[in-house]
């Protein structure tokens, strides 16, 4: 097919610079890009059961017009998702920032060998180990402590 069928109104609104902003998704850029065509985001989830193991989650909305081949950092165990004994931990952001720096893995790692609460621990890897990039997570820890970076719906449910 010519590119031209792969055009679609939707398509066309995203790129609308002068549009206003959507959903409250914010006019800053990423990638040279508005936020707003990032949007529907990153959908991550964090768990820890009674006997303190943890698990993580994380789906991605993926990026719009994407180059062809591209693999985020949603898929890559230790980029955007990671789980282990002392916490789980889901990224959202810039995908190829997340993927240069471990982000989700980073969080255990300095849990485990500096011996940071988990909190400490995100401060600490958004702050000094996430290369040049944007990006946010959540995480719990083995003990029930929950790290949210960004302004997303956090909701706790139990099921018996």
């Amino acid at each position: 097919m010519d590119n031209s069928f792969f055009i679609t109104e939707e398509n066309l609104h995203m790129f609308d610079y002068r549009m206003p902003s959507t959903n409250n998704v914010s006019m800053e850029k990423m990638n040279g890009l508005p936020m707003k065509i990032y949007a529907p985001e990153t959908v991550g989830c964090v768990v820890v059961d009674s006997q303190g193991r943890c698990a993580a989650a994380t789906s991605t909305g993926g990026l719009t017009n994407k180059m062809s081949g591209r693999i985020g950092d949603s898929p890559l165990i230790g980029a955007g998702t990671y789980a282990c004994n002392m916490c789980g931990v889901s990224c959202t952001g810039e995908g190829e920032a997340i993927i240069r720096s471990t982000l989700a893995r980073d969080v255990a790692a300095i849990m485990e060998y500096k011996g940071y609460k988990l909190q400490e621990a995100v401060d600490f890897v958004l702050n000094k180990r996430l290369d040049e990039g944007k990006a946010g997570l959540i995480a719990v820890s083995n003990h029930g402590e929950v790290a949210m970076t960004e302004n997303g719906i956090m909701e706790v449910k139990i099921w018996d």
